[in-house]
């Protein structure tokens, strides 16, 4: 099944289901995890050496849609070293002296190397869409009251989203986009389960209550999201997340699908090496 979300054709998350299309015994999904994590570790090793690609991993999702435990389980196996997680929460005041963009700019990843983004740049045409009030923090010159925050302000804000990501795929960096599409329903599910389970309830806020009655106006800003940024440099795709078992296998997959296209190779040896291999063995074991 395709997640992807073309350009060509405008979508309905109402449409889009989030449960898989097939059945995913949770056993067998954890089999074909492991699997996948084992292909994704080696295919990194092999983009350090070269050096030449990035890869930047942009998860979002509603509240209890499952980014952190789907980071934990489908990049465990990657070299510590070949794999770094960023978590954007509210701006610190540093940040908001900077432009929007600033504080993801700084964490992007190196030529080899994975980043992940969990919440990420698109934080800035969802959570301050749905509150406006938090775009006066950032305390831009043309803007002095959430009355001045038009739809031309916002169309401006995607024309740099997109400027910046095509900006990081000509110059090497791999984006996946993934949006965990979660239901109502379940979400109510895992916020009850944070509630009763003790050891889970350092995960509740009473704030996530207060987020989830705003769900509709949510929706409707990333289905915005999904059809004005998903492109062929940087695209989005839409994963069923009501089961997080099958969550990952999807992005895995989906990871080392786009991966397994391009021309990652381990350097070869110059000449001058390769031909004196046999001496330098032959040197190390007289010593």
């Amino acid at each position: 099944m395709s997640f992807k979300v073309h350009q060509s054709k405008s979508i309905k998350l109402k449409n889009i289901s989030t449960k898989p299309s097939e059945v995913c015994p949770e056993k067998e999904a954890k089999k074909q995890l492991k699997k996948l994590r084992k292909k994704l570790s080696k295919l990194q090793d092999k983009m350090y050496a070269q050096g030449k690609y990035s890869v930047l991993i942009l998860l979002q999702g509603m509240d209890t849609s499952g980014k952190d435990s789907l980071i934990r389980e489908v990049f465990k196996d990657i070299n510590a070293r070949g794999v770094n997680v960023e978590s954007f929460k509210v701006p610190t005041e540093k940040e908001l002296k900077h432009d929007y963009i600033w504080r993801h700019y700084i964490t992007l990843p190196e030529r080899g190397k994975f980043t992940v983004f969990n919440r990420t740049h698109y934080e800035n045409v969802l959570v301050t869409r749905v509150h406006p009030e938090y775009i006066l923090f950032e305390n831009l010159p043309d803007i002095n009251s959430t009355e001045d925050i038009d739809d031309a302000f916002w169309d401006k804000r995607f024309k740099q989203i997109n400027n910046f990501e095509a900006h990081l795929a000509e110059n090497g960096t791999i984006i996946l986009k993934f949006f965990l599409h979660l239901s109502k329903e379940e979400q109510k599910n895992r916020l009850l389960r944070r509630l009763r389970l003790k050891e889970k309830n350092w995960k509740f806020s009473a704030g996530d209550l207060k987020e989830r009655k705003l769900w509709d106006d949510y929706q409707m800003c990333y289905e915005d999201v999904l059809n004005r940024s998903s492109k062929e440099n940087a695209p989005w795709y839409i994963i069923p997340a009501d089961n997080k078992p099958c969550a990952r296998v999807a992005v895995a997959q989906t990871i080392l699908d786009t991966l397994e296209k391009l021309p990652i190779e381990s350097p070869e040896l110059d000449a001058k090496t390769k031909a004196n291999i046999s001496q330098y063995i032959q040197e190390l074991e007289s010593e």
